[in-house]
């Protein structure tokens, strides 16, 4: 049903791209019949992409994933930008039309009804192939911007929050937050290493990896999520599942992650000491779990808590904060955003979720969410950097 349906959508998509690109800006002949051809390749290849990597492989679907989510990307931003030059397509509609030709001087006047305007060929044309090139110019610099975001090294944010209940003594203690890593057929292992590399720079107390490692099995991206393994921290490195670990196999990423010395928080938490002070860190499973009933249990995951003192909670998802409000949680710790990753995309996700990147306060529930440090299809991020953040915990 999900492939059927991305055929639909991209396939309206290129259709209306086709009608912009190549009917409106060439004549029939070789040059449209070719145009045409290449349209409907790249709109297969698209949705080869999106739905072929699971059945085939990550291996055998890398050849044609790098154009196909580049090509991707660009369909996004040459529909947006072309459905923007719709409003100047009408402002000038009057334009490309030219209307009865006046009588002369030497004609009789004859009382006849006006002609109807005939549509000037030459500036039809001349509007269409200019509302291309600056379509095509516009979608290729954007992607060309996002993808050096995307794949260029994480920006390392650096957050202080202040929590109630937190002892004098856990003054300064430092979580480095990395989410959204989505190791896939685009990344390679010097992705994992370079977020390793950069968290353990940072000196961390604890690592908190907050769901959505890879796309795909174990067997396939193990070797790319292995440098996990160099994470050095002093209260040790924490992960709660995400949506896309439902995807593939959870479980054995769960076991995998507990051997890689990444320690998995399902439904459950543990306590932080340093000294006599101490916090309550907790993880719940990603919504998408209900689908194999390893959802979210809020009341199993806060239980034996002590209320004395504050309660950090994992959750992949930001809308799960209404739940940890309600339960008295001091911080939760999000991704799954990737801060809306392709403008202006961002509006949405912040509407669905309620909440897009940084720092907010539900209810009296501190949420922090970062961007995440991978991304999701395209290799492309517009107006969302990636990120890894630090947050010093003050009292």
């Amino acid at each position: 049903m999900f492939g059927v349906l991305l055929g639909v959508l991209f396939g309206l998509l290129h259709l209306y791209l086709w009608k912009r690109l190549v009917r409106d800006t060439t004549g029939p002949g070789r040059t449209r019949r070719v145009l045409t051809i290449i349209t409907i390749a790249l709109a297969l290849l698209v949705v080869a992409t999106l739905t072929l990597p699971r059945r085939i492989g990550i291996a055998a679907s890398q050849w044609f994933a790098w154009p196909g989510y580049i090509w991707f990307g660009l369909v996004v931003y040459l529909f947006l930008t072309l459905l923007v030059l719709e409003l100047v397509r009408l402002v000038l509609r009057r334009w490309v039309r030219r209307g009865p030709l006046e009588a002369t001087a030497t004609a009789p006047a004859v009382a006849l009804d006006p002609p109807a305007p005939v549509v000037n060929q030459s500036r039809r044309l001349f509007l269409a192939r200019g509302a291309g090139v600056v379509a095509g110019a516009a979608s290729a610099s954007l992607v060309g911007v996002g993808m050096a975001n995307a794949l260029g090294p994480p920006d390392l944010l650096r957050v202080p929050v202040r929590l109630r209940k937190l002892d004098p003594s856990l003054a300064g203690f430092r979580i480095a937050v990395v989410s959204d890593i989505h190791l896939g057929p685009l990344s390679g292992r010097g992705h994992t290493e370079r977020i390793v590399r950069m968290i353990n720079e940072t000196s961390p107390d604890l690592v908190a990896i907050v769901g959505d490692l890879a796309d795909g099995t174990v067997a396939e991206l193990g070797d790319l999520a292995a440098p996990l393994q160099d994470l050095v921290s002093r209260e040790g490195s924490f992960f709660v599942t995400g949506n896309h670990e439902y995807f593939e196999e959870p479980l054995a990423w769960l076991r995998e992650l507990d051997r890689l010395g990444v320690h998995p928080l399902r439904n459950e938490n543990t306590v932080i000491r340093r000294g006599d002070a101490a916090f309550d860190l907790a993880g719940v499973n990603d919504l998408s779990g209900r689908s194999i009933d390893d959802g979210p249990d809020f009341d199993r995951a806060l239980s034996g808590r002590d209320s004395s003192r504050p309660t950090v909670l994992l959750a992949h998802q930001p809308v799960q904060v209404r739940d940890a409000a309600a339960r008295g949680v001091d911080l939760q710790l999000s991704g799954h955003t990737h801060g809306g990753q392709l403008y202006p995309f961002h509006f949405v996700v912040d509407l669905q979720q309620g909440a897009l990147a940084g720092l907010s306060t539900v209810d009296q529930t501190q949420l922090y969410v970062t961007r995440g440090a991978g991304y999701w299809g395209p290799p492309i991020r517009v107006g969302a950097p990636p990120d890894i953040t630090v947050l010093t915990l003050e009292p």
